[in-house]
């Protein structure tokens, strides 16, 4: 006999291995990842580096001396794979994320040179004997000097954190104070390391310094890359495209547009053409980031104006240089989308669920997708539709039972249709009384899609028996730029509209139980459940969940997102106060009287932590029945295993206390 199947967990949601963003080798036979695994006990996690055939067959691990191996790159000859690591070496321990590299075939990583101020990005030049990499540098000391700044900083016994920056941190940790990211070329048989933006006002993005920042001519003696020219850096302002002459340092302006943001370049395969996302910020912030193409004569255009979706980065030329391949939503789902560019029609490449990485050489495509109903996978897109090159947690969600899920449009504010995805618990009977949650996400420029969610999990929500709910409100992305828009300057009241549509559809169904419904939601959704509280009549909803949520628009100018707010509200708090306070669920507070559990980081930046210690004072000196989670070590998201598991503890109590069907 069979062992039955267990229901979905969060013990099981931890024990799962995490599949990072593939690279191709150069003749597209195999490909390497970096997987991670979590250790409940040990409460921390480790990753290693796997080679696997896109054909198919047992994976082999390529590394195991590090904690945290990752983002592996192939060599352009394929006799090597770079990688950044923290590792122990000769003695030496990294006190930073260092480079190495490694061959396919195994044996021991090297580490390519002692860079001080570490690592955070990088890309191989075509001739596989450097890399270009990303590290935050003082800008006006020699590379020499850094090792000795560095020291004298950690040394320091001050605390306090001096700045004059508009931009000094970022959802959960401070910008490196004094510090700039920069571009570095390594060489690899020496370790001889050059800084490329030496002596100049050239600096990557301080918010997220990334790969996608830069690229490489494919002859070698180029890079291009993006950069903000304002003297004060702010998160919004609008970026511009470079290139500089890696032998003589020589730095030209490609592209500068007052009203255009530029991002995320890269070089065609002939070096005659360069595509870049390019987002029309001066007519609207809200405007999307759309595909755009500059020629050697100067001209650019928007290649994807008529089409509805935003792209996102990395972008990637097909072979033939006649279309580009990039990731992009669409009506909740993501998918892998090959443009062609002479006809400017997107078809889709790989359907899902959720692409969220992909690489191809030699015309072998692969994907990293997930769905609602699995965590990410590695897939090979074949001729007859995605084929799986791994089966990393196959054994352990066999062993499990899991939620089906369906998507349903209902008419929600204005008339429009929105998305609302269904989860239901396993084995679910239509014929019984179930209990209905709400998941409303964050953002509010985000979707909830047919995707696997490692901090709020579908399956293990499910698993306890609700029936959940994910509306896809109006403010969301991927249905279109004026359904994205349309909450502008009047935040709460589409939204709740779109959410109270979606409970007065499940409540008419049979099974469900309208005395057991329950909102939850994290960040925006987080405002959200807040702004019901405000808005709604008690026992519409039996309890209320707020992760991160954002309570009190004038105080949350404590963010790393200040400037966001004037776009977003539609003034500054203290020309207009009385429409922000009209947008902001702590002027609503005399009607609140719907049990919250409140949850809450201190790292958290984007939505201080003191919006929820606001709003549960708030909650217990009106006598509200109220419950605090607050975390000293987490950030916007709870992301260690002791404390994943104690979060969804508190967050499945809270709902079980106020559950007056439910058993106790």
């Amino acid at each position: 006999m069979s062992e039955k199947k267990k229901n979905f967990d969060v013990d099981a949601l931890w024990q799962l291995e995490r599949i990072g963003a593939p690279s191709l080798s150069p003749d597209g036979a195999q490909a390497v990842a970096s997987v991670a695994a979590y250790s409940m006990d040990k409460n921390k996690s480790a990753s290693s580096l796997y080679l696997l055939s896109t054909l198919g067959g047992a994976p082999r691990r390529l590394t195991s001396a590090g904690d945290k191996d990752g983002q592996p790159q192939w060599s352009p000859e394929g006799d090597r794979i770079a990688f950044i690591a923290r590792r122990e070496q000769e003695g030496e321990k990294d006190e930073e994320a260092q480079l190495y590299v490694i061959a396919p075939d195994g044996g021991e990583a090297r580490r390519v040179a002692h860079i001080a101020t570490g690592v955070e990005a990088f890309k191989w030049l075509p001739d596989g004997k450097r890399i270009v990499c990303v590290s935050w540098v003082w800008p006006k000391l020699r590379l020499a000097a850094q090792a000795k700044a560095l020291k004298e900083f950690k040394a320091r016994k001050e605390t306090a954190y001096v700045t004059e920056e508009s931009l000094y941190r970022f959802w959960d940790h401070h910008i490196p104070m004094g510090r700039v990211p920069h571009l570095l070329l390594v060489d690899l048989a020496s370790g001889k390391t050059r800084d490329l933006f030496e002596d100049s006002i050239y600096e990557l993005s301080r918010s997220e310094p990334d790969a996608n920042c830069f690229d490489i001519s494919p002859d070698g003696k180029r890079i291009v890359f993006a950069f903000d020219p304002a003297a004060e850096k702010k998160l919004d302002n609008r970026y511009t495209l470079a290139e500089i002459e890696i032998k003589s340092g020589e730095t030209r302006i490609l592209l500068q547009d007052k009203d255009w943001d530029f991002q995320a370049p890269r070089y065609s395969h002939g070096g005659r053409h360069l595509a870049f996302l390019a987002s029309h910020q001066g007519l609207k912030h809200t405007m999307p980031a759309q595909l755009a193409v500059l020629d050697q004569r100067g001209q650019w255009a928007v290649m994807s104006a008529d089409w509805d979706y935003e792209v996102a980065a990395p972008l990637a030329w097909a072979e033939d240089d006649s279309a580009m391949l990039f990731t992009a939503e669409e009506r909740g789902r993501r998918h892998l989308w090959r443009f062609e560019l002479a006809e400017r029609r997107a078809e889709i490449l790989f359907e899902g669920g959720n692409a969220t990485s992909f690489a191809s050489a030699a015309g072998v495509t692969v994907v990293t997708h997930d769905s609602v109903q699995h965590p990410p996978r590695l897939s090979r897109l074949g001729e007859d539709g995605p084929e799986r090159i791994e089966q990393f947690n196959d054994a352990l969600l066999a062993a499990h039972r899991f939620s089906r899920h369906e998507e349903v449009f209902i008419e929600g504010a204005q008339g429009d249709a929105v998305q609302m995805w269904l989860i239901y618990p396993p084995d679910f009977n239509p014929k019984k009384k179930y209990p209905v949650m709400h998941l409303i996400h964050g953002g509010p420029h985000t979707a909830f899609g047919d995707s696997w969610h490692w901090r709020w999990n579908h399956q293990v929500f499910a698993a306890q028996g609700y029936v959940l709910a994910c509306v896809n409100y109006h403010g969301s992305s991927s249905f279109g730029h004026a359904f994205l828009d349309s909450i502008t300057h009047r935040w709460g009241q589409l939204e709740l509209q779109d959410i109270e549509a979606g409970t007065d559809w499940i409540l008419k169904k049979p099974w469900a139980d309208k005395n057991r419904v329950f909102a939850t939601g994290g960040s925006y959704g987080g405002y959200m459940v807040a702004w019901m509280n405000g808005h709604l009549a008690p026992g519409r909803y039996q309890a209320y969940v707020c992760h991160a949520g954002c309570y009190d628009w004038q105080a949350m100018f404590a963010d790393d997102a200040y400037g966001w707010h004037v776009k977003e509200l539609g003034a500054w708090y203290w020309d207009d106060p009385a429409k922000v306070a009209a947008q902001s669920p702590h002027a609503f507070a005399q009607n609140m009287q719907t049990p919250t559990l409140v949850i809450h980081g201190a790292m958290d930046y984007r939505v201080p932590d003191a919006q929820g210690l606001a709003y549960y004072n708030t909650l217990k000196a009106r006598g509200v029945d109220a419950r605090l989670l607050w975390f000293p070590d987490e950030n916007h998201w709870i992301l260690k295993p002791r404390n994943s598991k104690l979060w969804y503890g508190e967050f499945f109590d809270w709902l079980k206390k106020h559950d007056k069907g439910g058993k106790r």
